[in-house]
C-alpha cells in the first residue's frame, strides 16, 4: 500500500462515548504517525476497544475530533475502508473453509490486494494451507487471522490483543511477523495487556485509564522510566542490602573498594511494569477523588463502568 495521507495515520482530540451515563471514553487525545507502531495499554474497562472501534468506524464518537487516513471514520466510504486492515481479539467464522480458500476470498474484497499465496507464506502457513480453519492451533488461527487483516494491503493495521493465549514460542513467532510488516511500511496500532509485548514491538506506548491518556512515550522513556533511581543491591555478611540513588556507578565503585568483589550485586532500574502500575494506580487514586459520593467506597465510578 502506497497511499499516503497528508498529517498522521491517526488524529484524536478531545474524543467523548458514553453508553446511557456511563463514561467509556473521556477526552481522550491519540496520534499514530505514518509507519510506526504504537501500542495502547490499559486495564479492562479503560475505554481501549471502545476507542479503537470507533478509529474503525464500527461505533461513532459523541463528541470529539477523530480523523483515520486523514478522514472521518463515521462518515468515511468503501475506499477508506479498503486501506484497512482489522485483526478482532476473536474470530470463529468460516470454520469449514480451508486457510487458501479464506485468504483468496477475502483478498476478492480489496481493489488492490496482495497476492493471497504470499500473504500465507508471509504468515508462516504455507504447510496449512489446505487446512481447515477449525483443524489450526491457536496460533496458527491468529496467524490466519493477521493473513486476512492484510491481504488487502493495509496502510493502517489495527491489532487487538493478537496473541491472547498463545504459547511463548508462538508469541515470539508472531512478533517477528509485525515486525516485518511494520518494516514494510505498515503502520500498526497494538493494543495489548502485555507489556513485554509492548516494550519489544512499540515506538510509542499510550497508557490508558478511565476514558483517558494518563501517559505516552517511548517504552523506555514511559512515565519518566529512564530518569528513575537506581535501587543497588548486594549481599553483605549474609543480609541483602538496597539503596536507591540516582547515582549507582557511584554506589558500585564505593562497594567494590570496600568490599572488593560485591556479591549478589545488582543493579535495578524501573521495568516498564513498575512504570505502567503506578500509572494506573495513580489515575484511580484521580477517580476515586473525584467519584460521585453514590459511589461505593473505594472504587473509582469509571471503574464500575461495563465497557468494551
Amino acid at each position: 500500500m502506497t497511499t499516503t495521507t497528508d498529517g498522521p495515520a491517526v488524529e484524536v482530540r478531545g474524543l467523548q462515548k458514553r453508553y446511557g451515563d456511563k463514561r467509556a471514553v473521556d477526552g481522550l487525545d491519540l496520534r499514530v504517525e505514518h509507519g510506526e507502531i504504537v501500542a495502547v495499554l490499559g486495564p479492562n474497562g479503560a475505554g481501549k476497544t471502545t476507542t479503537v472501534e470507533i478509529l474503525e468506524g464500527f461505533r461513532r464518537a459523541d463528541a470529539g475530533h477523530v480523523r483515520v487516513l486523514g478522514e472521518d471514520p463515521a462518515s468515511a466510504g468503501r475506499a477508506w475502508r479498503s486501506r484497512l486492515g482489522v485483526v478482532l481479539q476473536s474470530t470463529d467464522d468460516l470454520a469449514e473453509a480451508t486457510v487458501r480458500e479464506l485468504v483468496h476470498h477475502f483478498a476478492t474484497f480489496y481493489p488492490a490486494p496482495r497476492d493471497p499465496d504470499g500473504v500465507i507464506d508471509a504468515v508462516g502457513l504455507g504447510a496449512k494451507a489446505g487446512a481447515r480453519a477449525r483443524q489450526l492451533s491457536g496460533g496458527q488461527r491468529r496467524r490466519l487471522d493477521v493473513a486476512l487483516g492484510v491481504v488487502g494491503d493495509p496502510q493502517l493495521l489495527f491489532l487487538d490483543e493478537p496473541t491472547t493465549g498463545f504459547d511463548p514460542e508462538a508469541r515470539l513467532e508472531f512478533w517477528g511477523l509485525v515486525e516485518r510488516l511494520r518494516d514494510e511500511g505498515t503502520t500498526i496500532l497494538l493494543t495489548t495487556h502485555y507489556l513485554d509485548e509492548a516494550e519489544r514491538l512499540a515506538d510509542r506506548v499510550v497508557v490508558v485509564a478511565s476514558g483517558r491518556v494518563v501517559a505516552e512515550g517511548t517504552p523506555a522513556g514511559l512515565g519518566g522510566r529512564a530518569a528513575r533511581q537506581a535501587r543497588v543491591r548486594w549481599t553483605a555478611d549474609g543480609t541483602v542490602h538496597e539503596e536507591v540513588t540516582d547515582a549507582p556507578t557511584a554506589v558500585v565503585g564505593r562497594l567494590a573498594a570496600q568490599l572488593g568483589e560485591v556479591p549478589g550485586l545488582q543493579v535495578l532500574r524501573p521495568t516498564l511494569e513498575d512504570v505502567y502500575l503506578d500509572l494506573i494506580g495513580g489515575a484511580r487514586a484521580d477517580a476515586a477523588a473525584t467519584a460521585p459520593t453514590g459511589a461505593p467506597a473505594g472504587v473509582p465510578t469509571h471503574l464500575l463502568e461495563v465497557t468494551r
